[in-house]
């Protein structure tokens, strides 16, 4: 088995290694006009923003009682309330389909711009009402994200009031990074559940070199009990209502090591899930939607395709293109 990932693996970078060389050019510097069509929709609407819940009215607290931060440009942390900023899809475009974006950060800060709001934007452009969601932090605390990430969910499926027009076989979970890590548990562990799931460089494993250490220490706290890892461990939770996933990541990445996805994957295909996965040959991690990674157009190929093939009766939209 190891041995097939890791032909599968060389395969998929040889592969994205052809199409840039053919491409002749990484994306970021190729010229306007010679970028995929997706590149060129005109941007989306500013998003409807709408609070879920604080500290004070959700199942849970992290006990963050201070102001949120700005640790960084795009960042933000000490978060304590979640928020969902929603980007619908244009009406010409709109396939019907609804995702939640769980950005990235090793649950100690949220990416919230290029691996949230920039998501949002280029899914909405591409017909996917995007809902970027700002989670709660947890603070050793693994009840808190996934609560909200849940409740995110049934927001956009209609079954709470925020957002209309969806149904739960219609919405799914995206998610980088930590944020990965989230989309994989609800994927697994939530009582709602999305639709699919597009998992880009995740944190997955609990135990072993491949941990990322700090993200799994913020999750559950510096000594954790082998149960408690063993639960947020996706990859020993899935079962068969874990949805359809698609894995996106580089190979040479030292972050979150790629024996993280494999391991999603080796589970998923145990269970007989639909599931693919896009190993790029460089870009290291948290590359996120930015411009500046070489296989930027190829993954936002291979997530539109694969959207499409996973829903094949939707290929064809009141614009007449998926």
């Amino acid at each position: 088995m190891r041995r097939a990932l890791l032909t599968v693996a060389l395969a998929a970078g040889l592969v994205a290694g052809a199409s840039a060389a053919r491409a002749g050019q990484p994306e970021a510097q190729r010229p306007e006009t010679q970028r995929p069509e997706a590149a060129r929709h005109s941007e989306p609407a500013a998003p409807r923003v709408l609070k879920i819940w604080d500290n004070a009215s959700a199942p849970h607290t992290n006990g963050i009682a201070t102001a949120e931060t700005t640790p960084g440009a795009g960042l933000a942390g000490n978060t304590s309330e979640a928020v969902l900023y929603i980007y619908p899809a244009g009406a010409a475009r709109d396939t019907g389909l609804a995702a939640v974006v769980c950005p990235g950060g090793g649950y100690s800060c949220l990416a919230l711009d290029h691996e949230g709001h920039a998501m949002g934007r280029w899914l909405a452009s591409e017909g996917v009402t995007a809902a970027v969601l700002k989670y709660r932090l947890p603070e050793g605390c693994p009840e808190v994200p996934q609560e909200d990430a849940e409740q995110a969910l049934r927001i956009m499926q209609g079954l709470e009031a925020g957002a209309t027009g969806f149904t739960p076989d219609r919405v799914g979970i995206v998610g980088f990074s930590a944020g990965g890590h989230l989309a994989a548990t609800v994927s697994t562990l939530g009582r709602t559940r999305p639709a699919f799931a597009v998992l880009f460089y995740p944190v997955i494993a609990t135990d072993g070199a491949a941990t990322h250490r700090g993200s799994i220490d913020r999750l559950l706290g510096p000594d954790p009990a082998p149960g408690l890892l063993a639960r947020y461990s996706p990859d020993r939770q899935v079962d068969d209502a874990t949805p359809p996933t698609l894995l996106l990541l580089s190979d040479d990445d030292r972050g979150v090591p790629p024996a993280n996805s494999l391991r999603y994957y080796e589970a998923l295909k145990a269970r007989g899930i639909p599931a693919s996965m896009h190993i790029y040959p460089s870009g290291g991690h948290g590359w996120g939607c930015g411009e500046g990674f070489a296989y930027r157009a190829q993954w936002q190929q291979a997530l539109l395709d694969w959207l499409r093939q996973l829903r094949p009766a939707d290929r064809e939209t009141p614009a007449g293109k998926y």
